[in-house]
Parts: C-alpha cells; sequence; structure tokens
C-alpha cells in the first residue's frame, strides 16, 4: 500500500516534442546525466551478458579478436603477401584492427540496443538514447582492453613511434567515436521500423573493413590508382570514408615504422573536416531519432 500512495503523490509529467520533460534542466544531455547511474547499470548488463556462464568470462574480450588477428596475419601477410610491403606489418594490422572493431562493436551493438530493450522502452519512460548509449559504453571497454594489449604490443616490438606522433591517437578516435554515436542512434531508431537493418549493417560493415587500409597500406592504393590509369577523383572518394582516415590516424599514432609517403597530403585536415561533418551528422541522426521513437512502443 504505501509503494501505492507514494506512486499516487508523483506528480504527471508530460514529455514534449523533443522528446524531454517539460521543466527539466540541460536539455536531453542534463535528463540522461540525472540517470548516469541506470547508464551504468546497462553497460555492466550488457558487458556480463556477452559471456555469462562462459569458464573465461572477459579474457575472450582478448582471445576473440587476437585470433582474428592472427588470422589475418597469417593468411593475408604471410601466405599472401600483404606484408612483404609494409614493415612492422603486425602493428600496422593491429592497430587499424583495434579501430574498427570498436566502430564495429559501437554500430552493432547500437542498431539492436532498442529492440534488444524492448521490455524497457514498453513499460516506463526513459530518454531513448540510454539505450544506444548503454552499448556504446560496453564497446568501450571492450576496446579499451584491446588498446592495452596494442600498446603492450607495440612495445615490445619497439614500433611506438615518437610521443609526439602519439598524439594523432586522440582526434582519430575522437572522430571515429562522433560517427559511430550518430550512426548508432540513427541504425537504432531505423531498425525498429525495418528489421533489415540490422543485417544490412552486416554487410556494410564488412565492406567498410576492406575499404580501409587496415590489411594494406595506401601506397597500394595509389599503386592500383595509377595502374589502371583510374581518375583522380576515386581516391578522393576513399578518402571521405571517416573509418578509413581514423585507422590512417591510428597508424600515425602505433605504428612507427611509417613514412610521410604512407598518408596522404594534409591528413590532420582532413581529419577535422570529417570531425565538423560528424557533428553536423550527429545533430540530423539525433533529431531523426527523436521524431522516430514516439512509436517505438507501439512498432515494439
Amino acid at each position: 500500500m504505501d509503494r501505492f500512495t507514494r506512486l499516487a503523490a508523483e506528480p504527471f509529467t508530460t514529455i514534449d516534442s523533443r522528446g524531454m520533460r517539460d521543466g527539466g534542466r540541460g536539455g536531453k544531455l542534463g535528463e540522461l546525466y540525472r540517470r548516469r547511474e541506470l547508464l551504468m547499470m546497462l553497460i555492466r548488463r550488457d558487458l556480463q551478458a556477452r559471456y555469462r556462464d562462459s569458464f573465461l568470462g572477459f579474457l575472450w574480450t582478448v582471445i576473440r579478436p587476437l585470433m582474428q588477428f592472427l588470422v589475418y596475419y597469417f593468411v593475408l601477410g604471410q601466405i599472401l603477401g600483404a606484408a612483404r610491403g609494409i614493415d612492422n606489418f603486425a602493428i600496422y594490422l593491429f592497430a587499424g584492427f583495434t579501430l574498427y572493431t570498436f566502430f564495429a562493436d559501437v554500430i552493432f551493438g547500437s542498431t539492436g540496443s532498442i529492440i534488444g530493450n524492448a521490455g524497457l522502452v514498453k513499460k516506463i519512460y526513459l530518454p531513448r538514447e540510454i539505450f544506444p548509449l548503454g552499448s556504446i559504453g560496453a564497446a568501450a571497454f571492450m576496446f579499451l582492453v584491446q588498446l592495452g594489449v596494442l600498446l603492450v604490443a607495440a612495445v615490445i616490438l619497439n614500433a611506438l613511434p615518437a610521443p609526439v606522433q602519439m598524439l594523432w591517437f586522440f582526434p582519430a578516435l575522437g572522430m571515429v567515436l562522433i560517427w559511430g554515436v550518430a550512426l548508432g542512434l540513427l541504425l537504432a531508431a531505423l531498425n525498429v521500423y525495418l528489421r533489415d537493418i540490422q543485417y544490412l549493417t552486416e554487410v556494410v560493415m564488412m565492406l567498410a573493413m576492406w575499404a580501409s587500409p587496415i590489411v594494406y597500406s595506401w601506397k597500394m592504393v595509389q599503386d592500383v590508382v595509377a595502374t589502371y590509369s583510374l581518375p583522380e577523383w576515386i581516391l578522393q572518394v576513399y578518402l571521405a570514408n571517416p573509418l578509413t582516415i581514423g585507422v590512417m590516424g591510428f597508424h600515425r599514432a602505433f605504428w612507427g615504422s611509417g613514412t610521410d609517403a604512407d598518408y596522404p597530403p594534409n591528413l590532420g585536415l582532413r581529419m577535422l573536416v570529417m570531425c565538423v561533418i560528424g557533428a553536423v551528422f550527429l545533430w540530423f541522426a539525433h533529431r531523426s531519432f527523436t521524431r522516430m521513437q514516439g512509436n517505438f512502443a507501439q512498432e515494439l
């Protein structure tokens, strides 16, 4: 009875067209901040659910990407010869693969986050953005573990560049995170209305990996364009992929064997432009998410 008495005393609140409670301070960011404990709980739940009832538990966070890395390293690097034109190929490959894995985890986790929390979405009000952000937080934790492995490997192999070059890590990660959050919000909303989105995302992310210089170098792309006399604009289209620019930034941060010829001109400027475009796209994605969230409960 006490519970029902307390509920009856609670005032009614309404949600405005932006998906926020009337009178809330700080807008949507303020609303999410006030629910930061719930966000942390969602992150912990996501991490625990990944390896529940597993004997090795969170060790799979390291084992899985390491096994994928070894397959690519031996099959593509040694057997197919991709390592011949790239010094210290192991670190080159692992640096790009670490960033790609983080981006893929962000996209995959966000896309299914609303459907995966359908019970909560249908029963109570919460800022719906908290579910994609919870998946992104879990992906960030796994990324930090893999980043630690990358750093240890780079130190052991004496592959790290000068400390000032390692600062490329921050803009590269920031740019990829902006695009990951934007795409994650948009795909999470679209997936509620069209369930094929999650399968389409898997195909696109597979193509995105091969469209980025993870298992091959920027020089190889230039050589292919020159060999087949392809127009120069193809290179510009190739560099319009934010994941491509981010991977190159990670190579600069962790792969000390690279020279200026291994990167396109004005890499920093390209990264800045991608950050600005990504910020605009994030605004658009959130606006779209807000407009679509009103019918989430009915669709689910």
